[in-house]
């Protein structure tokens, strides 16, 4: 405070450089960093209660805490990633040999239409089998090209992976057993009013938690949930339709509806009645209701945010940083709007005489 105003400037300026260069340094594995920041989050509660039953084994504790997370969560992640790289890689080589023919089952649907539809299709050119396989063809092609260029670029980050991952896990250790004193260096150095400081720190956390287990949970119900209709009825892959309804269910106002509703317009128009219907009713009062019942309760209770802003901040998050930014873009929302209610609330504090 004693300082000369140039050599203050000036250390504010070696304070930025560096703190944007080291920012720089870790963004190659922000993501690793971020889920390691998430899963020490999520798991703060447990790694107390070993804390309890572990008093002054810090390292112990943490580390029971980490086994617990890669039981629960890392390791199931896994197995459901091999079956479904093994049911894509199977289905694939179907549609490549012919087993699987889209263009039949297309043709299957468009013979049952009533004839409005029909004519709809007609001014589309889309009635014809040969019409329909060579459009599909161009589209498997693209699609073709697509897989084979994800499978190298998975092959080339093979490694980059592996250290991401590790990284994850040696960062969550430390985030488990040093969180709480880390957590508090970090708030004596930021320039803010105490109360402002536990109102943002109280809002991220509270929005990771309710982000992560509300669209996880609600994801992980619809996937599984869809996974062992299709697998009743019989539809090949239960495992990549059920991974792919999760994943859709984690986008607002598009949801697993996006793989179900095609398959039983399918089972209808060809006469396959009782499969359409089961899969309907499963979808609508199953499926559908999971999504209606769960997601307020663990989300919208906790976040306190309006739909809308819950669905431009998850589309817009997703499209930046991926499959991270279901989780990123709610929690920026929520820090804008934190921040925001404090801006605006501190002029009217300032009015006020300051409590005893």
């Amino acid at each position: 405070m004693n300082q000369h105003p140039f050599q203050q400037k000036t250390f504010l300026l070696l304070l930025t450089l560096v703190t944007v260069g080291f920012g720089a340094i870790l963004w190659q594995f922000h993501g690793a960093i971020f889920w390691g920041m998430v899963l020490a989050i999520l798991f703060a509660p447990l790694h107390r209660k070993m804390l309890l039953n572990m008093p002054g084994r810090e390292n112990l504790a943490a580390l029971c805490t980490l086994t617990v997370c890669l039981v629960i969560v890392i390791l199931p992640m896994t197995l459901i990633t091999v079956s479904l790289v093994q049911e894509a890689n199977a289905i694939y080589e179907r549609l490549k040999s012919g087993q699987i023919n889209i263009g039949a089952y297309v043709q299957q649907v468009v013979a049952a239409l009533p004839a409005w539809a029909i004519n709809l299709l007609e001014r589309l050119n889309l009635t014809t089998l040969a019409q329909v396989q060579q459009k599909l063809s161009s589209v498997a092609s693209q699609a073709s090209q697509m897989i084979a260029t994800q499978a190298v670029s998975i092959g080339q980050n093979t490694l980059e992976f592996i250290v991401g991952f590790g990284i994850m896990l040696y960062l969550l250790f430390f985030l488990l057993r040093d969180g709480r004193s880390l957590a508090l260096r970090i708030g004596q150095a930021t320039p803010l009013d105490n109360e402002h400081k536990k109102q943002l720190v109280s809002k991220f956390t509270t929005v990771i938690r309710a982000t992560v287990k509300g669209n996880i949970v609600v994801a992980a119900s619809q996937g599984a949930l869809g996974g062992m209709i299709f697998w009743i009825l019989g539809i090949q892959g239960p495992v990549l339709w059920g991974v792919l309804m999760a994943f859709l269910s984690l986008l607002p106002a598009v949801g697993a509806g996006l793989i179900w509703v095609p398959v039983a317009i399918y089972f209808l128009a060809t006469g396959a009645v009782w499969q359409g219907v089961v899969l309907t009713l499963f979808g609508v009062f199953v499926i559908g209701l999971v999504d209606n019942i769960l997601r307020p309760v663990l989300v919208g209770k906790d976040t306190k945010m309006p739909d809308y802003v819950v669905l431009i901040s998850t589309l817009g998050g997703m499209a930046i940083f991926g499959l991270t930014g279901f989780v990123i873009g709610p929690v920026i929302a929520a820090l804008f709007i934190a921040c925001w209610d404090i801006a605006v609330s501190a002029p009217s504090q300032g009015q006020t005489p300051p409590a005893a």
